[in-house]
């Protein structure tokens, strides 16, 4: 469920960037609107005395009458988020406006109808899935900007990595992944390991349940083993994505080039506060098991810190570097060495 209503969630921002409507704030229904947000965070929100704090905030400017003049409703959303923000520091907790309306949570064919039009959209970019490619040097590339849900979308993995199985190193592109399902991140990391690895727990304060997440027993196709891995970052990295460039960094098992990530690392929901307005609600925290913490507030620091701009050419020069020191064959040596000349001359001349 946690999943589903992820995707959901994204779903509904993608229409609300586009959405050009909007809705007239009355008194009541800001007051309204603050009171369900405010139950669903001392209810749900992952840590209990945060959610306290921002009540207490809340309260105070709504009091001294910091919302009386808000007649929009996207602006009142916005503000009710950076108000939250300003306290909790939590960048997946966001309040959202849909002047069209939020469908109530229902069984049968409503949740039907909504797993449909999800699936529509993950169908129609793809499963997140938007380069795959063999860079000069024998390098693979795989870009994909959303950890979809992996039962419809572990086809297009496989795919993509059956592909790449013949190249000597990959480069993985999460500069522009916004997240999505921690089942997809384990479905992914799994190419990578021989043995079996715990990845991460996630734990949720709703059920006070902590959930594992480890490498799979099995995935199609061959596996990417003893080959090295980078993985491009940028501070638009979020969410799953941080979690699968933290795993594979703490693992041992890719260097990271780029920028420090967006700090994202409490999973939750879509929760519906009325017909107009919703929230995301963070209602869990990761767990490594190796650090023992997560990314929250200070993101993935990069191995190779350089800009999202540079970070490709400076992973494909790292790498051909070292498939120079190893490789014999003369074909693929001359390739590298004119690559790694033209690379070199385009981060210089961009310094």
């Amino acid at each position: 469920m946690k999943r589903v209503l992820n995707l959901w969630m994204t779903l509904l921002a993608a229409q609300c960037v586009f959405a050009q409507e909007d809705i007239q704030m009355s008194a009541d229904k800001r007051a309204q609107t603050i009171d369900a947000a405010l139950r669903q965070l001392n209810a749900g929100y992952v840590f209990p005395e945060i959610a306290r704090k921002m009540e207490s905030s809340i309260r105070a400017r709504q009091k001294k009458g910091d919302y009386d003049w808000v007649t929009s409703g996207n602006e009142f959303a916005q503000l009710l988020t950076q108000h939250l923000q300003e306290i909790s520091k939590d960048k997946h907790l966001r309040v959202r406006c849909e002047p069209k309306g939020f469908p109530r949570e229902s069984a049968g064919l409503g949740n039907i109808a909504r797993r449909k039009e999800a699936e529509e959209f993950e169908r129609l970019v793809n499963h997140g899935f938007e380069k795959v490619e063999r860079l000069q040097g024998n390098v693979g590339y795989l870009k994909f900007n959303g950890f979809m849900d992996p039962a419809t979308g572990g086809d297009t993995v496989a795919a993509a990595m059956s592909f790449l199985a013949n190249t000597d190193a990959m480069i993985i592109d999460v500069r522009d992944n916004g997240g999505g399902s921690p089942e997809m991140v384990a479905l992914i990391c799994t190419y990578f390991f021989e043995d079996r690895r715990h990845l991460n727990d996630l734990y949720f304060r709703p059920e006070n349940t902590t959930e594992q997440y480890w490498t799979l027993p099995y995935v199609p196709g061959k596996k990417y083993i003893g080959k090295d891995v980078y993985i491009l970052t940028s501070n638009r990295t979020f969410s799953a994505a941080e979690e699968f460039t933290y795993n594979m960094k703490t693992q041992k098992r890719a260097t990271v080039v780029g920028e420090t990530t967006g700090g994202g690392a409490n999973p939750g929901g879509f929760q519906r506060l009325n017909e107009n307005f919703g929230m995301f609600l963070p209602t869990g925290r990761a767990i490594n098991p190796i650090t023992k913490t997560n990314w929250e507030g200070t993101g993935v620091a990069p191995d190779i810190a350089t800009t999202r701009d540079a970070a490709l050419k400076t992973a494909h020069l790292h790498v051909s570097r070292k498939l120079l020191a190893k490789v014999k064959n003369p074909m693929q040596i001359d390739g590298l060495k004119e690559n790694i000349a033209k690379l070199e001359k385009d981060l210089h001349s961009k310094s």
